[in-house]
């Protein structure tokens, strides 16, 4: 089946409407019927002002990137990026063309 692979980019301190960014986002993919998403939390990351953050044993809440990933068709995509903008929810995106393949 061919998908594209939805991933945005937020930070994991950001908060919405008193939810942390990445679990607002989920539940608003869940409130619109996706299927599945989730939430990676990195290790290490920089972004565009070429901050390094990075996880080390004494940090627990580093404002590290977090990777919110949609495996979904391009209409699904495009109603995530919609209430995105429409929210006016600062991410970073990609979206890629992406097969599922599912072994059972």
């Amino acid at each position: 089946m061919k998908a594209v692979a939805l991933r945005i980019y937020v930070h994991h301190t950001r908060k919405r409407l008193g939810l942390m960014l990445f679990d607002w986002i989920l539940a608003q993919a869940k409130v619109m019927g996706i299927h599945g998403g989730s939430a990676f939390c990195a290790t290490a990351g920089f972004g565009r002002h070429g901050i390094i953050h990075e996880q080390r044993f004494v940090e627990v809440a580093a404002d590290l990137p977090i990777v919110v990933e949609f495996i979904v068709d391009d209409e699904e995509a495009d109603r995530i990026l919609d209430t995105l903008r429409r929210e006016k929810v600062h991410a970073f995106c990609t979206r890629t063309p992406t097969e599922v393949i599912v072994i059972d």
